[in-house]
């Protein structure tokens, strides 16, 4: 028998209604097999080198900061507005992702509005510093290219406009989503067991299959064509003189450094998006996703902003030089304060 159009259109609020009946169901599903799988592999071991790294970084990464913005000279430069801009994002970005190790680690449950906003901002310090990164390897190629019209074409107000810009274009993605995400759940309420990116954006991921793959390849995309585009026009105009000639010259070791830098950073994204793919497979184990996911989040995730200080910060003479005179300089007050 056929369905008028408004029976069809009763049975389609029906099924409608108890698709989002059972999503509630299916969500408390799948994060209480996560907690299961969390604990039968013993993976809450992962959140002791979380926090050692975590803890490190953000001792290293304040007092960098400070040498930047305690010296004249250097804020008035734009690399080094960058690096306190990478190393602001990378500070924030370990801070969530700490904070959302431990929530889950305590079995503390919170408000699904709170972790997609967690979500949301955890997905924008990571685009951050990944289009931070990218424009430094555009300043350096600016400097060489240029170095006549280097201070006209990015004076320090210029710099602060593209860095918020890149806030701006990091933030409107992952906040965007948060609202689609509010929409789509009105009727779930309550608080989310585990509050995992992951699971955030792979139940939008299931009803727009490609549109979260699309929007981190194509952005990763972007950024690693233009990475590679800068070096290789760098590499062509300065390849006659003569710093490329050395198997250990300067400018080799300081390629070297920043290209593994720069893959560490470009890493985990892929390795996220091979994670929400395996989220939508029925033929994956919950426990490989589990091992994938915390894995990325634990250990790769981690690296650069571990390596990031030291290549970027106490690499550059200039802040290296600053933070000893740092160091000097409160060593004299303590000598004059205790004499």
């Amino acid at each position: 028998m056929l369905l008028t159009t408004p029976n069809r259109k009763l049975l389609e609020e029906k099924l409608e209604q108890d698709k989002m009946a059972a999503e509630p169901i299916l969500i408390t599903n799948l994060t209480q097999e996560w907690l299961a799988s969390l604990r039968r592999w013993h993976l809450e071991l992962f959140f002791i080198p979380t926090t050692v790294v975590t803890l490190a970084t953000m001792l290293v990464n304040p007092i960098l900061l400070a040498c930047i913005f305690a010296s004249r000279a250097l804020r008035r430069e734009t690399r080094y507005l960058l690096v306190a801009n990478t190393l602001a994002a990378d500070m924030l970005f370990l801070t969530l992702n700490l904070t959302t190790a431990v929530l889950n680690e305590a079995r503390a449950e919170v408000p699904w509005l709170v972790c997609e906003l967690l979500t949301a901002v955890t997905v924008t310090a990571y685009c951050c510093a990944i289009l931070t990164v990218t424009l430094m390897v555009v300043d350096t190629y600016a400097a060489v290219r240029w170095p006549l019209h280097y201070h006209d074409l990015l004076p320090p107000a210029r710099t602060h406009r593209i860095l918020l810009g890149a806030w701006v274009l990091a933030a409107s993605y992952p906040f965007t989503l948060v609202i689609l995400m509010e929409m789509e759940r009105e009727h779930l309420r309550g608080n989310a067991p585990v509050c995992l990116v992951l699971i955030s954006l792979g139940f939008i991921q299931a009803k727009n299959t490609a549109g979260i793959n699309v929007y981190f390849f194509v952005a990763a995309l972007i950024c690693a064509v233009l990475i590679f585009y800068c070096y290789i026009r760098l590499y062509m105009e300065t390849r006659t003189q003569g710093i490329w000639q050395s198997r250990f010259s300067r400018a080799r070791v300081t390629v070297l450094a920043h290209g593994v830098l720069l893959l560490l950073y470009f890493a985990p994204g892929f390795v996220f998006t091979l994670e929400l793919l395996l989220f939508q497979s029925k033929n994956v184990s919950q426990d490989v996703r589990v091992w994938v996911s915390t894995v990325n989040m634990c250990v790769f995730m981690l690296l650069p902003r571990a390596f990031a200080p030291y290549l970027y910060g106490l690499r550059y003479r200039e802040i290296s030089d600053t933070l000893l005179q740092m160091l000097h300089r409160h060593r004299r007050l303590s000598q004059i304060t205790v004499a």
